[in-house]
């Protein structure tokens, strides 16, 4: 399998391989200590300049969110259309089988089905089957002041427990504030806050939903929203791959 790149990007196959070399044993321990881990870095500075500069082309995108418009926050995101450009099919495919794991795992020990068969490609249909058929990867793109209220990324009835976003610019050189937000409600306790700078080219996979959290009676399910701080200066874009349509 080559890893060769083309004018400084990564191909497909290089892609895939820098998500399988990750240290997936650590990072999904980080998971279930934190509910969000980060992984090295996947994307040099080519791949992220080009995912970034998709935004202005209006083509690739089934819809538009105005984030105030809606309360959300503040700044923009965008629905990829169909298909997908070959970066962001290639990342979702590679991210999926070890994300797998983690989800198999997480709904054992909460006592939940496990519905999510071997390849996204078949999860994918049973998402179209249950009328879930549109696109759910995003960019987004903030400037200064905008920020992103806490949420969940929840379309349907069908949900993948863990989702991917992928720094896209650098804090501190694009951009300053902008933190990753994870909020986790535990059990008979107060919430929880957890904050982590989204480096330019690393992934931060993270619960969709919640996750379990060993309580006195066993394993609890500890509600989990994520957000994103007050951007202080300049411009953040990111990646979001999520693993079930819309």
């Amino acid at each position: 399998m080559t890893t060769t790149t083309t004018r400084g990007r990564a191909r497909p196959t290089a892609l895939a391989e820098r998500v399988a070399a990750a240290d997936w044993t650590a990072l999904a321990a980080e998971l279930d200590a934190l509910g969000c881990a980060l992984t090295p870095r996947l994307l040099g500075p080519a791949d992220c300049r080009a995912l970034a500069a998709l935004y202005d082309d209006p083509a690739r995108f089934r819809s538009t969110v105005d984030m105030a418009r809606h309360r959300f926050g503040s700044g923009q995101y965008r629905y990829f259309a169909d298909p997908l450009p070959e970066p962001v099919r290639a990342l979702r495919e590679a991210f999926y089988p070890h994300l797998l794991r983690t989800a198999r795992d997480w709904a054992a020990r909460l006592g939940r089905p496990a519905p999510w068969p071997d390849t996204l490609g078949e999860w994918l249909t049973m998402c179209h089957d249950a009328g879930q058929t549109k696109s759910s990867q995003i960019l987004l793109r903030y400037g200064a002041g905008d920020w992103n209220a806490l949420h969940r990324d929840l379309f349907g009835e069908m949900v993948f427990p863990l989702q991917v976003v992928i720094g896209l610019d650098g804090q501190g050189t694009d951009y300053t504030g902008g933190e990753f937000l994870l909020v986790e409600q535990r059990p008979r306790a107060q919430s929880r806050g957890t904050t982590t700078v989204l480096r330019q080219g690393h992934a931060l996979v993270f619960t969709t939903r919640d996750r379990p959290v060993r309580s006195a009676r066993g394993w609890s399910a500890g509600a989990v929203r994520h957000g994103v701080s007050t951007v202080r200066s300049g411009h953040r874009h990111s990646l979001g791959l999520v693993f079930h349509d819309a």
